[in-house]
């Protein structure tokens, strides 16, 4: 069963910054260079009722898939020195079709 993976995020970046877009353009290359990430999204919250500003989406074709993104040494390495430095606060959703 596909799995939607889901985080939303505010930066410890200024909004719009060099940094920020750097950060943004890093994760998408590294994270969907990692075998079994579909559907790749980067999208910036539009709602004031968040002031979480960023959310990643990802689709993986079955908990072996998503399994082996979570391990694999890219992602790994991504959260050790970009996402736990550069990200503020997150909340990470996982869902399958109902």
């Amino acid at each position: 069963m596909p799995i939607q993976h889901t985080v939303v995020f505010r930066l410890s970046h200024a909004e719009g910054s060099a940094e920020e877009q750097a950060f943004l353009a890093d994760a998408r290359a590294a994270l969907t260079s990692i075998p079994g990430v579909d559907d790749f999204q980067v999208n910036r919250q539009v709602s004031p009722k968040s002031d979480l500003g960023h959310q990643f989406s990802m689709v993986f074709a079955d908990e072996a898939a998503y399994q082996a993104y979570n391990d694999h040494p890219t992602h790994v390495a991504f959260v050790a020195e970009r996402w736990v430095p550069e990200v503020a606060q997150f909340q990470e959703y996982d869902f399958v079709q109902a």
